[in-house]
């Protein structure tokens, strides 16, 4: 008699993961599509698969050295990129920042995962805003530790509620996590919003982690404020990249440069030069397009002026939403999503899973539910707006349409 045969698991540690951008209802998609349905895909922050390309110079740089990208580079990135990195941090008020304060990734994603390896063991926890990007919800639960979601307040623009971030600080906490521009909300804070936050850092001696990947993609004069000139007194470490700016996702070309009190954490920085030099070296072509991005010509500017393209799109997206009833939306400052709120009370729909699986059903498109943030009232979701106005405006009709079906 055969013996039965011993079932291989997953690990633990995924159990309570979740990546609801590509999650269950993106495997639908895909299936549908695979069915010979055409999905209009608003789940993902791709710009390229929307016709916005990187810009030339930057491809041509790294087509002229892609020979030279042939070999490992440093762990830490290509001294011309880390130095580019250093030199743009120093334009918005950074003083005392060295090369060596600068880690180049695959994508600001892996150096996330790389700095909670870096810091996590089981059971600290970090102060993750909700709703917020998953990856760092996740990338802490995969380390052994335990996000502790603030809130976000959608009555004051998406705000941090920093007195409900203030009373979630115990023993156990290591860090704060700074989403700004924020993904999901396209919400961009104001400076002083962004000092009282260096401040509850600084008070409780915790590492400050802020994600600015969009902080070039701003609407209606708002002004992205870094933390990285204003945080003295703890460390914070800064991510940026050329996905969104620079409309390279698939380049996988992100940095992160650490400021403030780098003379207490000089055990956390050996720890992630280690990681760093275990997965060898990032992507060294992308790195041959840091210095070009960051020191050209910035066309990010000309597409989110009132005239430009993402701007109109941004525009259609939340005018749209604006006019469905039973919805409601905080116009986006950065980014390019917009988060609306459905009043279930209106509609035959149990809750926010419930409304994307049926978008996806029925009109073939793909949105993501707002719980897959981390948020908890089940009632929102994210719309991506970069899909061509003739293209967005049919896809928001479609999304009136289906509601207006579900209406009570």
């Amino acid at each position: 008699m055969p013996h039965s045969q011993k079932q291989i698991l997953k690990s633990h540690r995924l159990d309570s993961l979740r990546y609801e951008i590509r999650g269950p209802i993106y495997e639908r998609a895909l299936y549908l599509q695979q069915q010979g349905f055409k999905i209009t895909n608003l789940n993902i922050g791709n710009p390229a698969a929307f016709g916005f390309d990187a810009p030339d110079e930057i491809v041509h740089d790294i087509l002229a050295n892609i020979r030279d990208a042939q070999g490992y580079a440093d762990s830490r990135g290509l001294f011309a990129a880390r130095k580019a990195v250093q030199h743009y941090y120093q334009t918005v008020g950074v003083k005392n920042t060295q090369i060596e304060d600068v880690f180049i990734g695959n994508g600001v994603s892996e150096l996330i995962v790389m700095c909670m390896q870096g810091l996590i063991n089981n059971g600290d926890e970090v102060l993750v805003p909700t709703p917020d990007y998953p990856l760092w919800t996740a990338a802490v639960g995969l380390c052994g530790g335990k996000a502790i979601h603030y809130m976000c307040d959608e009555g004051s623009d998406w705000n941090p509620d920093l007195k409900d971030l203030e009373s979630k600080i115990t023993a156990k906490t290591k860090a704060l996590v700074l989403i700004n521009p924020n993904n999901p909300t396209g919400a961009v804070y104001e400076r002083e919003v962004v000092e009282k936050f260096v401040k509850i850092a600084e008070k409780h001696q915790l590492i400050l982690f802020s994600d600015e990947i969009y902080d070039k993609i701003l609407y209606d004069g708002a002004v992205h404020h870094s933390v990285a000139p204003l945080v003295h007194d703890t460390l914070a470490i800064v991510f940026g990249g050329l996905s969104k700016n620079y409309r390279a996702c698939g380049f996988r070309g992100g940095w992160m440069i650490m400021c403030g009190a780098k003379h207490r954490a000089k055990s956390y920085i050996e720890g992630l030069t280690l990681l760093a030099s275990m997965r060898l070296c990032a992507n060294v072509m992308a790195q041959f397009g840091i210095q070009t991005a960051l020191g050209g010509y910035q066309s990010i500017n000309d597409l989110v002026i009132p005239t430009g393209r993402l701007y109109k799109q941004m525009e259609l997206c939340y005018n749209t939403l604006m006019t469905i009833p039973g919805v409601s939306c905080v116009r986006p400052k950065g980014a390019m999503y917009c988060f609306p709120k459905i009043d279930l009370k209106q509609f035959d729909l149990k809750d926010d899973d419930d409304f994307v699986l049926g978008l996806l059903e029925e009109k073939h498109i793909l949105v993501v539910a707002g719980n897959g943030f981390n948020y908890p009232t089940n009632d929102h979701f994210r719309i991506v707006f970069l899909p061509p106005t003739e293209m967005l405006g049919g896809a928001m009709n479609h999304i009136a349409d289906f509601l207006q079906s579900q209406r009570f």
